[in-house]
């Protein structure tokens, strides 16, 4: 890692549609976060991750990009997206942009080139077959839209056309060209310059979308991983001081030369043991299913990169109303104690709820309900906006919003404040020291070099026997904390301490 500022990197997600309104449409707009700016600033994040800015139809809110080149102008000037990156940078905050890599909008000129009858350069620049009727096992496919003699791979919806890196194994050489082909070296070329273009224009970095899945036919993702070493050694060498963040949620990721890697929600596997499964930890799972996959993980990569931990984010449903707001002080103490890097997904640091059963807005589906816009305080619209009506309803709620939770000393928005504040303070939490030192049924308690954690999600005093010393004491905590007896740690019911040790 040739940066070290992600080390001490705490993320604040912003979904661009739903932060801030400056101009009253009813969208959010870079004039609206420039001006929140603060805001999170105060909380005690450093850096953003920012959600699609492009040019695009929003027939997946904003993940089709039409001009990969381009602002989008729901969210205001090119100057307006300039100076949001000045101002954050000026207030000591990083920009990191999520990098839609996999494909592109239906819309796009170079699909649109590439749909044409006769050969041109962007002939090869996405996945065509040479049939219109083909329906290739395993792909996903459109046929009929264009005079090309054709159907084409879409990633998801219709309107995604699958960009072309190549295969790596290939069934088909009709269509099926090699990830080390010509064609698909240039996607790779274009793929940098669009990353240097948004360099160049003061950004620290990439959130990669489907980092994972650029070459098909790439089952042990090896030239899948070849790729993204080429473009880590680009960003090496040209912009140093830059971070690669992947959505791929393997240890592989780290090994492929990102610098931190999502721990997402996949069944089985950590993140999801600890708070998504039917019977995760903080549902009243076992502390040991937790800790033994956690530190698997952590083991095979701590030499390599950092693992990303997320609050929630704009695909997931959020974890209120599931979790009551003392539960969620325990859940980001937790989380946020581990190795990682911490991912808060705007609004989730007031406990904002998922909201069911709202119709699909440019294609969130079940997402939908996470992308409600943000609950500022009681005024019309939560504060979100001017306008007669919002692209989603808003939400006013006397306890869920800034306002409030600002006057109030034992909010969840005050709590993650003074969490955020205690981690910064202890270098114990920037270190990659961790050692898992109990976990039996509800009891959970971890090191982080001379700190001792201690969890328990129950509404039972928990023990764990392990050794303490006798000048033992409590540095943070949540709920009634923890105490230390001789032998080892008494945590009370529904709480989170951190004793040093």
């Amino acid at each position: 890692m040739s940066n070290t500022w992600l080390k001490s990197a705490v993320f604040y997600e912003i979904y661009p549609n739903s932060f801030m309104d400056g101009n009253g449409d009813g969208y959010g707009d870079f004039v609206g976060m420039t001006a929140k700016l603060d805001y999170i600033k105060t909380l005690g994040a450093n850096a953003v991750w920012l959600n699609p800015h492009y040019d695009s139809p929003f027939m997946d809110g904003g993940y089709d990009v039409r001009d990969f080149f381009k602002t989008s102008a729901r969210f205001g000037f090119e100057a307006d997206f300039d100076t949001f990156v000045k101002t954050a940078h000026a207030k000591g905050i990083k920009v990191v942009l999520d990098l839609v890599s996999g494909h592109a909008s239906e819309q796009n000129a170079d699909f649109l080139k590439s749909a044409e009858p006769v050969r041109n350069d962007m002939y090869d620049r996405f996945i065509w077959m040479n049939d219109v009727w083909a329906k290739p096992q395993g792909f996903r496919t459109v046929c009929g839209r264009y005079d090309r003699r054709g159907s084409y791979v879409v990633n998801y919806f219709s309107t995604q056309p699958a960009l072309n890196y190549g295969f790596n194994r290939i069934d088909d050489p009709s269509w099926q060209m090699p990830y080390n082909s010509d064609a698909a070296i240039a996607t790779r070329e274009w793929l940098k310059s669009v990353m240097r273009f948004w360099l160049d224009r003061g950004c620290d970095g990439f959130r990669v979308d489907m980092a994972d899945s650029l070459v098909k036919n790439d089952d042990d993702k090896s030239a899948t991983s070849e790729l993204w070493r080429e473009i880590r050694d680009m960003m090496e060498t040209e912009y140093p001081d830059t971070v690669l963040i992947s959505e791929w949620s393997s240890p592989q990721a780290l090994k492929a030369g990102f610098d931190a890697d999502f721990m997402l929600d996949h069944a089985g596997n950590p993140y999801n043991i600890l708070l998504r499964a039917e019977n995760a930890y903080f549902s009243g799972g076992d502390a040991k299913v937790f800790a033994d996959g956690f530190d698997a993980w952590y083991s095979e990569t701590k030499d390599a990169g950092l693992i990303g931990l997320s609050s929630g984010n704009h695909d997931t449903p959020r974890l209120a109303p599931h979790y009551s707001a003392e539960q969620l002080k325990l859940i980001y103490a937790t989380m946020f104690s581990l190795p990682c890097v911490p991912f808060i997904y705007y609004g989730d640091e007031i406990g904002m709820k998922y909201i069911k059963d709202l119709p699909s807005v440019e294609c969130g589906f079940s997402r939908t309900g996470s992308r409600t816009p943000m609950q500022w305080d009681m005024s019309e619209n939560a504060g979100f906006s001017t306008a007669a009506r919002t692209f989603l309803p808003t939400e006013r709620d006397k306890q869920v919003n800034v306002a409030a939770q600002l006057k109030d000393k034992k909010s969840l928005l005050n709590f993650v404040k003074e969490l955020l504040a205690f981690r910064k303070s202890r270098p114990e939490f920037i270190s990659k020291e961790f050692c898992v030192e109990y976990a039996e049924g509800a009891a959970l308690c971890f090191s982080r070099g001379s700190l001792l954690v201690a969890v328990n999600p129950t509404k039972t005093k928990q023990s764990a026997k392990l050794a303490v010393q006798p000048k033992a004491k409590v540095l943070f905590s949540a709920g009634k904390g923890a105490k230390v007896k001789k032998d080892g740690v008494e945590i009370a019911p529904m709480s989170f301490a951190v004793i040093e040790n």
